[in-house]
C-alpha cells in the first residue's frame, strides 16, 4: 500500500489564495478555503488513487518554537477570515472520515515527520508520500520509499531529487536551513552564508560541526571569504545550533494510529457529512463525496 500524508495547513492556505468563486456559509461566513480544502482532499482520494490518508493541521500558528526564538512565525499577517476557518477545516476533514492530527504545542510538520517515520517502519507499506512542497519536510525523505510530493506541480522528490533541488542529502536539510535561514519560519540563518555555499560546505564536511572544525583553507573552491565566514560561524555558533534545532522536525508528535491500515479511507459517513454541511451552511458540498460509508 501507499500512504499519503497531507499538510492540511498548506492546503487550506493554498485554497484561500487560489482564484476561485467565493463560498459563504451560515451568516455569510467566508468558507472558500474550507470548500477548497475539502475539494482537494476528495480529488486526492478520487483522482490520484490515494487509499490510506492522514492529515496534519496547525490548530494555531504558534508553537513551542516561539519560546526558543522570538522571531519565529506567528499569526501576524494571516488574514482574520482565514484564521476563522481553521476550526471549520478540522471539522471538514473529520467529517470526511480522514484521520486528523491537529497540532498546538508542536506543528503540523512535526506530525507529518512522526507519521512518515512510523509508517515507513510498517512492513505493509510500499511507499510514504508526504504531500507538501515545504522544504522542511525534505528531511524525512528516504530513498524512494519516503518521498515529498508537490501536488500542485505534480512533482515527487525522492532522495536524489532532494539533493538536486536543495543541494544536500535529506539528513542535512536542518543544517542547511541553520546556515541560510528560513524567511517563512522567521529565522535568519548565519550572515554571509548562501544556499550554494552552504550546500557545497555540507557536501564537503557533512554537518555544522564538520564545517566548524575544518580549516578554511580546505573549504571548497569558489567560496569567497572562507576565513571570514568561518569566524562568523564560530562567533554565531549558539545561533547556528538553535536554528538547526528549530529546523529539526520532532518525531514524537501525538499521532495515535499505530499502523498504516488504520489510515484506510472507507468513505464519508453520510449523516456526519450532512450534519457538517448543515451546521455551516454549505449545501454546495453535500454531494461532493464520491463514496459513502455507513458508521
Amino acid at each position: 500500500m501507499r500512504v499519503h500524508l497531507v499538510d492540511a495547513t498548506y492546503e487550506l492556505f493554498r485554497a484561500y489564495h487560489a482564484p476561485r468563486p467565493p463560498v459563504r456559509g451560515r451568516d455569510g461566513m467566508a468558507l472558500t478555503a474550507v470548500a477548497g480544502l475539502a475539494g482537494t482532499l476528495l480529488a486526492l482520494l478520487r483522482d490520484e488513487g490515494a487509499t490510506h490518508v492522514g492529515c496534519a493541521h496547525d490548530r494555531v500558528i504558534r508553537s513551542f518554537r516561539n519560546d526558543l526564538w522570538p522571531g519565529y512565525k506567528t499569526e501576524a499577517g494571516v488574514p482574520a477570515d482565514l484564521l476563522a476557518q481553521f476550526p471549520v477545516a478540522e471539522e471538514a476533514i473529520e467529517a470526511l472520515g480522514i484521520p486528523l492530527w491537529p497540532m498546538a504545542e508542536l506543528e503540523a510538520d512535526d506530525a507529518l515527520a512522526t507519521a512518515a517515520a512510523r509508517f515507513d517502519a510498517d512492513p505493509a507499506v510500499d511507499q510514504v508520500l508526504v504531500c507538501t512542497p515545504d522544504k522542511d519536510l525534505a528531511q524525512v525523505v528516504r530513498g524512494r520509499r519516503v518521498v515529498l510530493r508537490d501536488r500542485r506541480r505534480a512533482l515527487d522528490y525522492d532522495e536524489e531529487g532532494v539533493h538536486t533541488k536543495w543541494g544536500v542529502a535529506p539528513s542535512a536539510v536542518p543544517d542547511r536551513l541553520a546556515l541560510v535561514g528560513d524567511a517563512a519560519d522567521g529565522y535568519p540563518g548565519i550572515p554571509g552564508f548562501g544556499a550554494v555555499g552552504a550546500a557545497a560546505l555540507l557536501a564537503a564536511f557533512g554537518s555544522l560541526e564538520g564545517i566548524r572544525d575544518a580549516d578554511p583553507a580546505t573549504w571548497p573552491p569558489g567560496i569567497r571569504g572562507a576565513a571570514r565566514l568561518a569566524a562568523t560561524l564560530r562567533e554565531r555558533w549558539a545561533d547556528a545550533l538553535l536554528f538547526r534545532d528549530l529546523a529539526t522536525l520532532r518525531l514524537d508528535a501525538p499521532v495515535p494510529e499505530r499502523s498504516a491500515a488504520e489510515l484506510r479511507w472507507r468513505g464519508a459517513d453520510r449523516a456526519t457529512w450532512t450534519a457538517f454541511c448543515d451546521r455551516w451552511g454549505l449545501p454546495g458540498l453535500l454531494l461532493r463525496p464520491h463514496r459513502w460509508h455507513a458508521a
